[in-house]
C-alpha cells in the first residue's frame, strides 16, 4: 500500500507568516522589475500577501481559477507565487506570439523540487531548460525512439493490448450485459502499451508484477497531483522549513522507487539481451559505442517521460472521451454508424482505418479540447526580457499557458462548453481557433504521434466492439479532479454489451 504523500503545506502557518513577511514583501515590490524599456508588466492581480504572494487565491482545479481571474483581469495578467513572478495567457493569439517570435526566450522551464528528484535534477526532456543536452534528448527521441517508423514498429503492442481490453471488458461472452469501471481498465491499458513499449514486457495479466505495476501506477498518480506550477513549496522556501522537509523527503522516496523500477528494466535487458524491439533495448545497443551520450541515466529519463507521459495522459483522454459519449448517445450513435458503415461486423477495426473515420477522429478532438490532459502546459521560464501583447516579460518569468480556457474561449468557439464534435469538421470553427493539449513551438510534446494513435484506436474498437449505457439515469459525473492530468473525480463506470465482432478476440 502506497504511503500518502503529504500535503505540501498546512494552511494554519499562513497567518503566521504574514507579520514577519510585511517588509519584506514592500522592498521586493518596491524593488522589482515592474517597469523596463518605457514597457509595463501585465495587469497585476490585486490582493498579493506579504511573502505568499498570490498562491492564496490558488484554489484547486488551479486551471478553473486561473480562468475566472482572466476574465476579471484580461487575457494576460500577472501574479506573484511567493517571490516568483508569474505571467498568465490566456488567449490563442497570445499564445501564438510567445511561441513564434518569442519560442526561444521561453524555451526554458522552472525548476520545481518534484522534478528535481524524480527527473533527475530536472534534467529530463520535459523539464529541462533549452541547452545542447535538451537538442541531445530530442534529437534522440525524434530518431530512435518517436519516429514514424519506430511508432509503426509498436503498432503490434497496441493492437494487442486493446484486443486483451475488449476480451476483459466482454468477459469472453457476446450479447451480455456487463457492468465496467473504465478508469482502471484504462490506467492498465496505457501502461502496459507503454512498459511493452519501453521494456518489451507486460506487467498487468502476465508477464510481470501486478503488485509492482500497481504501486508504480500509484507513485504517477501521486506526481500527478502533486507536480506542476502550484505547489506554494516550490515558491517560499520557508514553507519547506515549517514543513520541515518531508514533502521533498517524500518527493524523494517516490523517486527513489521509480529510479529502481527502471534501473531493474535496463538491467534485466542488458542480462538476457532478449530481443523485444524496445526502447530500452536500442538505446543500450547504441550505449555500446557512446556510453556519455547513452548513459543510464539519460536512458532512465527517457523511459521515464515515456511511462510518466504515455500512461496517465491516455488513460485520462480515454475516460473524458467515453465520458462525453455517453452523456451524448446520439455522438455516440453516429459513430457507431460510421464504423459500421466502414468496416462493419465481419472485421476488426485497423488503425489503417482511422483516416477515413473522420468523425471518430472529430470526437478525439473534442476531447482534447473540452478536457486537455494538460489542462495547463508544462510551464515556461524566460531566459531573457521579451515582449508579449505589448507588455514587458522580464527575464526569470514563469510564463502559465491555460489551454482549458483557451479552449472554452467563446470568442473562439461557439457554445465551448456543449460537446459539440461537429466542430472540428473540415472548415468549421473560426479562424485563429486553437487546441493546444499537447503544447505549441519548440517545446511541443514529442509523444504527441504515439497518443494520437493509442487514443483513436482504442477509441474506435471499443465502439465498434460494444453497445454502451449509462449505469443509471443519472448523467455521467464529469467533475474535474485535483491534479497536473485533470482526472475525473468520480471514476466511470458504464455498461456494455459485446457485439457479434468480439468473437473475433475472444475465439
Amino acid at each position: 500500500m502506497m504511503e500518502k504523500v503529504a500535503a505540501p503545506y498546512n494552511s494554519a502557518y499562513l497567518y503566521f507568516l504574514l507579520p514577519l513577511g510585511f517588509v519584506l514583501s514592500v522592498i521586493l515590490y518596491l524593488t522589482s522589475a515592474h517597469r523596463r524599456g518605457g514597457r509595463k508588466l501585465p495587469p497585476i492581480v490585486p490582493g498579493a500577501l506579504p511573502i505568499l504572494g498570490h498562491i492564496k487565491l490558488m484554489k484547486s482545479p488551479s486551471h478553473q481559477t486561473l480562468m475566472r481571474l482572466a476574465q476579471q483581469h484580461g487575457p494576460i495578467f500577472t501574479l506573484r507565487l511567493g517571490s516568483q513572478l508569474t505571467v498568465v495567457v490566456t488567449s490563442a493569439s497570445l499564445v501564438e506570439e510567445c511561441f513564434t517570435k518569442n519560442d526561444i526566450a521561453l524555451a526554458n522551464r522552472p525548476g520545481f523540487i518534484m522534478g528535481k528528484h524524480m527527473e533527475y535534477e530536472n534534467t529530463s526532456i520535459t523539464q529541462i531548460s533549452y541547452c545542447d543536452h535538451w537538442r541531445h534528448l530530442r534529437r534522440i527521441s525524434a530518431v530512435e525512439i518517436l519516429s514514424n517508423q519506430r511508432i509503426n514498429g509498436f503498432q503490434p503492442i497496441r493492437l494487442q493490448e486493446v484486443h486483451r481490453l475488449i476480451a476483459n471488458l466482454s468477459g469472453g461472452e457476446v450479447g451480455r450485459r456487463r457492468r465496467v469501471e473504465m478508469k482502471s481498465a484504462f490506467n492498465q491499458l496505457a501502461f502496459d502499451v507503454m512498459t511493452r513499449v519501453v521494456s518489451g514486457k507486460r506487467y498487468y495479466g502476465g508477464g510481470g508484477d501486478d503488485m509492482e505495476a500497481t504501486q508504480f501506477t500509484d507513485i504517477m498518480k501521486k506526481v500527478a497531483e502533486y507536480g506542476g506550477a502550484t505547489n506554494p513549496v516550490d515558491f517560499v522556501p520557508l514553507l519547506r522549513w515549517l514543513d520541515r522537509g518531508k514533502y521533498e523527503k517524500e518527493a524523494m522516496e517516490l523517486a527513489g522507487k521509480t529510479d529502481k523500477f527502471f534501473q531493474g528494466l535496463i538491467d534485466e535487458q542488458r542480462r538476457t539481451k532478449e530481443s523485444t524491439n524496445s526502447v530500452i533495448e536500442r538505446l543500450l545497443k547504441l550505449q555500446e559505442s557512446d556510453q556519455e551520450n547513452y548513459s543510464d541515466q539519460i536512458i532512465k529519463n527517457l523511459v521515464l517521460v515515456m511511462v510518466l507521459g504515455g500512461t496517465e495522459t491516455n488513460a485520462v483522454t480515454l475516460e473524458w472521451a467515453m465520458s462525453c459519449l455517453l452523456n451524448n448517445p446520439d455522438k455516440l450513435a453516429k459513430a457507431r454508424d460510421e464504423i459500421d458503415k466502414q468496416i462493419g461486423q465481419e472485421r476488426l477495426l485497423d488503425e489503417s482505418d482511422i483516416p477515413n473515420l473522420p468523425y471518430l477522429q472529430n470526437i478525439i478532438s473534442e476531447t482534447y479540447r473540452m478536457y486537455p490532459a494538460s489542462p495547463l502546459l508544462v510551464p515556461h521560464f524566460s531566459s531573457e526580457d521579451c515582449v508579449v501583447g505589448g507588455y514587458l516579460v522580464p527575464a526569470n518569468t514563469m510564463v502559465l499557458v491555460n489551454a482549458y480556457a483557451i479552449h472554452r474561449d467563446p470568442t473562439l468557439w461557439e457554445d465551448p462548453m456543449s460537446f459539440k464534435p461537429e466542430r472540428h469538421a473540415a472548415g468549421a470553427g473560426k479562424d485563429g481557433a486553437k487546441i493546444l493539449t499537447f503544447g505549441m513551438g519548440r517545446r511541443v510534446c514529442p509523444g504527441v504521434g504515439m497518443a494520437n494513435r493509442l487514443v483513436a484506436f482504442t477509441l474506435g474498437t471499443l465502439i465498434q466492439c460494444f453497445e454502451w449505457e449509462r449505469f443509471g439515469e443519472e448523467k455521467v459525473d464529469m467533475t474535474e479532479g485535483k491534479g497536473i492530468t485533470m482526472p475525473k473525480v468520480k471514476p466511470l463506470e458504464a455498461l456494455c454489451v459485446a457485439r457479434p465482432v468480439v468473437k473475433n478476440i475472444v475465439s
